[in-house]
Parts: C-alpha cells; structure tokens; sequence
C-alpha cells in the first residue's frame, strides 16, 4: 500500500502532486472510497462533520476532488456482512480516503472489520490520511490524542508505519510536540496542515509547502 499521511487533506499543489504520482494516473481517472468511521468518537465530530467530509463539503477537499467515482466504506458495518461481499469493494478502488477523528477508535474498527488484514495486499492502493486518518498507521498517538477510552485501551495503533505523527502544527503549537514524542519509543513527524507524509516501499518522503520537524528517536 502507498500511503499519503496529511495534517490537513490534499491542502497545496505539492500534496496533490503527490498523490497523483501515487495514483499514476489523474484523480479524474481514479476511483475513491471514503471512510468516515473515525469521526463518530471525537468530541469535536459527529454525524454532521461526517457528512460534510464524504460530500465533499469540508474543506480541504478530499472527498471533493473529481474523482471518477466515490464510495462510503462505514467499517462498523463490515463485521455484519460476509467478507466476499465488501472485500471487492476496496481492492477495486484507486484510493481509500480516511477521515479525521479518533485515531484509536478508527484502528479498532481496521481491525474488527479485517480492513486492517487486507492493507498488505493492497499494493497498488493509495491510502490518503486526513489527521487521525493518518495517525492511525502510526505505532502510538500519544495520549493527549486519545478521546476514545474503553476498557484497556491504549494509544497504540496499526504501526504500519515505524513513526508516530503530531498533527496541526499552529493549532498544536510546536514546542509540545518534544514533550509528546518522548515517551512514544519511536521517532516522530510534527508537520502543520501544509505538510504530508508520503511513504511507498518503505522510503518516507515528506511533501511540504508549510512547517514541519523530524524528531528523531531520543536515545535511551
């Protein structure tokens, strides 16, 4: 799986350079699926800033770029529904587009759905992250970053990538996010809404028009 990790959705030239040299072909000739899950456990979300991510209407675009078609991929449905059913859905989009949010809540959703068991065999799919959207690949949020708590939870994730992400630099303001990364146990990105994070095969490449900082592993 190629993944676009942003702060903010594709917000500047530079990121939607990015994701259609992803893609390998224009967004008008890609298919997307957006995955609003996240949303519902953020206090700051809900079913209103749900509909206005898949509609397209919250800005930056994401789900309102022009893509050939657009589909709602909701993960608490999926564990009611046989396997052969949805997993065809996803292997035949160009791109899952993952909305903001909730990062631990949308990592046990990846999980109980099987959506997380399919990402490595996804290798052509783009995974475009939007805030906890891209959180969720991380190893470790963070705590300050968890709203959602069931029992024994935690602030892991699917660590599908070997770094953690403090998001929203501005609105976060960069002098935490020392304070936040040292006790993760890996190293981090603190990028603003202007920034992402590419990674494909392993190799990271950070796509920028704004403010962002590598903070490496503190050694123990």
């Amino acid at each position: 799986m190629k993944l676009l990790l942003t702060s903010g959705g594709v917000t500047n030239a530079s990121i939607e350079a990015a994701l259609v040299g992803l893609l390998g072909k224009p967004i008008a000739e890609s298919s997307a699926l957006a995955i609003p899950t996240a949303e519902y456990a953020h206090p700051m979300c809900g079913p209103e800033s749900a509909r206005r991510f898949v509609t397209g209407e919250m800005p930056p675009p994401m789900c309102g770029l022009p893509w050939r078609s657009l589909g709602v991929l909701e993960l608490t449905a999926l564990p009611t529904l046989d396997r052969d059913r949805w997993v065809g859905w996803v292997q035949d989009a160009d791109v899952l587009l993952a909305a903001g949010g909730d990062a631990a809540y949308l990592a046990h959703w990846m999980r109980a759905s099987g959506l997380a068991d399919l990402l490595p065999d996804l290798h052509d799919t783009v995974w475009v992250g939007l805030s906890a959207g891209s959180m969720v690949m991380t190893p470790r949020i963070g705590g300050p970053f968890v709203t959602w708590r069931p029992e024994g939870g935690t602030d892991r994730t699917l660590g599908v990538v070997d770094f953690s992400i403090y998001p929203h630099v501005g609105m976060n303001p960069m002098e935490g996010a020392d304070r936040w990364a040292a006790p993760l146990g890996v190293p981090a990105y603190a990028i603003d809404d202007e920034t992402a994070i590419q990674v494909v095969d392993g190799e990271v490449t950070v796509v920028s028009e704004g403010t962002w900082r590598h903070l490496p592993l503190a050694p123990a």
